[in-house]
């Protein structure tokens, strides 16, 4: 969005907020019949120029037939274009025909298969966090550096320019920490347990995460089940500052934003390369003023990374673009083999985290050990801790019940819920899936389990998930109850029950066909 040099008066059009959400991308609506609309020669699709109240955006063109939606005297514009607008329903505008992106010859030589340099990324960047390019170009700049995979100096020059397009924080601490897990385990809850540890311990912990696109829970989804997480940034600030630590959405920090807008494109291609993971990360925790960072790598059967060669390109891949940002980065390949804890699903996932910090006998212990390992590994960050101590500290902190305070005091400062974790409001209406066989559970699909979550609701709906019964190595005998499916209503009970009878996600065999896995904890 820019002030113009030369302000354009209204082609007789007003304004009209059209309700519709286009995520993070400008849309235009003009009746087909309206005299603009003939005289400019414009097609649907096409990128038009909106000036209204000084202020100047791009928008994508959808022409309509029905005037309920927009007359032939008003411009429309979606949600995301309205609000870049900052003017109120009725407000004059003008459109015209737009000018391509200043960026564009740098985006079709990245199609043409071409190394681009820094100036090229921050011309990109810039014009992609402006929303100055529409979903079809977005897809194209994505697919190109898929296809044509960036080089690791891209993807530091990319990543740079990422930080730069939106706010950085700077929190006058000398340590700053974070942790991040590159995604693809259902359940794998670690952050609300890792903050509340090294928050207790004392190292600023500002957390931000994103919510679920794919997923059926993230970490905002699930801590939105006991606190607010959409907070004015003022507020967040004021939170870490006393509590040193926050679990909330990262949507209204203005960190890279352009990373957002890029996500909304790459998530439903089921995109997700290296060079635009690396630089997805870490832009997002340079921006929220990190120093130092545990990256979180599972390898499985079914996760991101499935092999230890796998998982080490991508380690050396982050920690060249890390180093030459001045981000220290502590690298941790992790069990990815299944997923984390027994909830798949904002109120099941939330259930285990608060059974954790409890101390719980019922807690899943996987879920416990793996984020022991993590906020010991983060608290070593420490100058004052020695190698290898971080572990039994972090231990100490979980085991003496600071931890949970520290939870609870973070809560309160978000508003919490009063979430009552021993009765929580799962969906009532439920489907137990069981084993045809028996023998061991010999694999757990995780992208099968997570999409019958999503099919059951979540995270949507706060109490849809999956419930499971049975992990790796464990035994099973013919009707065992494999896992629950939690649902609130019965369409979405059904999706879930034809995407199990498809696929339950289990594999049962003999104990020597459970797969290895080489971690480094």
């Amino acid at each position: 969005m820019e002030t113009p040099k030369n302000t354009q008066t209204s082609n007789g059009l007003t304004l009209k907020r059209v309700a519709i959400d286009t995520y993070h991308e400008n849309v235009a609506y003009l009746h087909r019949d309206c005299a603009v609309y003939r005289a400019e020669g414009f097609q649907a699709l096409s990128k038009v120029e909106i000036r209204a109240n000084g202020k100047r955006i791009l928008a994508s063109l959808n022409v309509v037939d029905d005037a309920s939606i927009v007359g032939c005297n008003e411009l429309g514009v979606s949600e995301d274009a309205f609000a870049r607008l900052e003017v109120a329903d009725g407000h004059p505008a003008s459109v015209s025909q737009a000018e391509p992106p200043e960026s564009i010859p740098a985006l079709f030589r990245k199609i043409n298969g071409e190394r681009l340099t820094r100036e090229d990324f921050q011309a990109i960047v810039r014009d992609i966090a402006e929303l100055r390019y529409s979903k079809i170009e977005l897809t194209a700049f994505v697919v190109a550096s898929n296809r044509s995979e960036l080089d690791r100096e891209e993807v530091y020059f990319l990543s740079e320019a990422m930080v730069a397009s939106g706010r950085r924080l700077d929190w006058r601490e000398p340590l700053v920490v974070d942790k991040h897990c590159i995604g693809g385990i259902p359940g794998n809850r670690t952050s609300m347990l890792v903050v509340p540890i090294v928050a207790a311990y004392g190292l600023v912990f500002p957390k931000t995460s994103s919510r679920a696109i794919t997923s059926p829970a993230g970490t905002a989804d699930t801590m939105e089940v006991l606190a607010n997480v959409e907070l004015p940034f003022d507020q967040l600030t004021e939170i870490v500052r006393e509590h040193k630590g926050c679990l909330a959405w990262g949507g209204t920090a203005d960190l890279s934003p352009a990373d957002d807008v890029l996500i909304s494109v790459e998530r439903p291609l089921s995109i997700d390369s290296p060079g635009q993971m690396v630089a997805s990360i870490l832009s997002k925790k340079i921006a929220a003023g990190a120093t130092h960072l545990v990256l979180d790598i599972p390898i499985g059967p079914t996760a991101k990374v499935r092999s230890m060669p796998e998982a080490q390109r991508l380690r050396r891949l982050f920690e060249y673009v890390a180093q030459r940002m001045h981000l220290s980065l502590d690298v941790v390949i992790t069990d990815g083999r299944q997923p984390v804890g027994r909830g798949v699903g904002p109120v099941l996932e939330a259930r285990d985290v608060m059974q954790v910090l409890e101390n719980d006998p019922q807690a899943p212990d996987d879920l416990r050990q793996k984020s022991l390992r993590l906020a010991g590994r983060i608290i070593e960050c420490s100058p004052d801790v020695r190698g290898g101590d971080g572990f039994k500290i972090a231990r100490d902190i979980l085991d003496s019940g600071r931890a949970l305070a520290q939870m609870q005091a973070i809560i309160a400062a978000q508003g919490g819920r009063g979430f009552d974790h021993h009765h929580p409001a799962l969906g009532a209406l439920t489907l137990d899936v069981q084993a045809a066989e028996a023998g061991v559970v010999t694999g757990i699909d995780n992208l099968q389990i997570a999409q019958i979550a999503r099919h059951a609701g979540a995270p949507k709906v706060k109490g849809a998930g999956v419930d499971l019964m049975r992990k790796l190595g464990e035994p099973v005998a013919v009707g065992d109850v494999l896992y629950r499916v939690h649902a609130s209503y019965p369409a979405d009970l059904e999706f879930a029950r034809q995407a199990s009878a498809r696929s339950h996600g289990f594999s049962i065999g003999t104990a020597e066909q459970v797969p290895r896995v080489f971690v480094e904890f």
